[in-house]
């Protein structure tokens, strides 16, 4: 009303009174379709249906990546400046917890109003829920001993698929190794280990530096998600394609070609990395 959008405030307060509906009225951001009748306007206003702004997180992001979607946010109130991330996992009741593929990639919607904090933790809430679901329906024989090894499996899988259809057969070819003691050796995980400052270019070096994250240097999995696994991701680490593939390459165009011993894959390797 003070930004006279209201021609005639006193007859809507009036009206308010006469159909009860005043003592109803919520505060919040509206948005008001043209044409909108009085009546109309105080039954929106009653029933708190508040404008709702939207926040997607990405599949395969990163904490830092995650965070700073969060940062540059139009509408979420930022409370959480530059805090590490220990603080940040204090400040939703997570203290000890590390960051990473703990949130479920997704849109979400909310109002003006809420905080960096709120949103946190309602990511947060998601991914356990659907990880927990997810996890009393696994298959059998996995060699996963807990619901936070299937999260870092499947973020694995995330960063390795880039076809849909491909993330059972990729989520086989883990499990198998890791069933068979052979080490992952899997690109992203080294990635991840190179830290922030990485180029974007794998060189020989990086699979020869030893980190808690180089699985071609190291056995089983890394001590934690390299990314946020879509519910597809996670899907397929707790239910993987059967088959023999033990290896896979990249045909360069988004695929991969898999093989069962390491005589056909170093042929793939040649034919589509090597050019020969």
């Amino acid at each position: 009303m003070e930004r006279g959008v209201l021609d005639h405030p006193y007859w809507l307060r009036l009206l308010g009174r006469d159909t009860g509906l005043a003592a109803r009225l919520q505060a919040g951001e509206y948005r008001i379709a043209p044409g909108t009748r009085p009546e109309g306007l105080l039954r929106q206003l009653a029933a708190g249906r508040v404008l709702q702004h939207e926040l997607t997180l990405v599949e395969g992001h990163n904490f830092r990546e995650m965070m700073a979607r969060i940062r540059s946010h139009p509408v979420l109130v930022q409370t959480l400046a530059e805090l590490p991330d220990e603080a940040i996992m204090e400040r939703i009741d997570q203290p000890g917890e590390h960051p990473e593929g703990r949130f479920l990639p997704d849109t979400y919607h909310f109002p003006r109003g809420t905080t960096d904090v709120e949103f946190l933790r309602r990511a947060y809430a998601a991914m356990e829920r659907v990880l927990n679901e997810a996890w009393e329906k696994r298959a059998e024989g996995l060699p996963l001993k807990t619901s936070y090894e299937a999260l870092i499996l499947a973020s694995i899988v995330e960063k390795e698929t880039g076809l849909p259809e491909e993330r059972g057969t990729i989520a086989g070819v883990f499990v198998r190794r890791l069933q068979k003691g052979m080490r992952l050796q899997t690109d992203p995980t080294v990635v991840y280990g190179a830290g922030p400052d990485f180029d974007g270019r794998i060189r020989y070096v990086h699979l020869r530096t030893d980190t808690p994250y180089n699985t071609y240097t190291r056995h089983g999995l890394p001590p934690t998600p390299i990314a946020m696994p879509g519910i597809e991701a996670i899907q397929a680490a707790l239910h993987p394609e059967p088959g023999d593939a033990l290896y896979f390459v990249s045909r360069n165009d988004g695929s991969h070609h898999f093989s069962a011993t390491l005589a056909e894959h170093n042929r793939a390797v040649d034919k589509y990395q090597r050019n020969r």
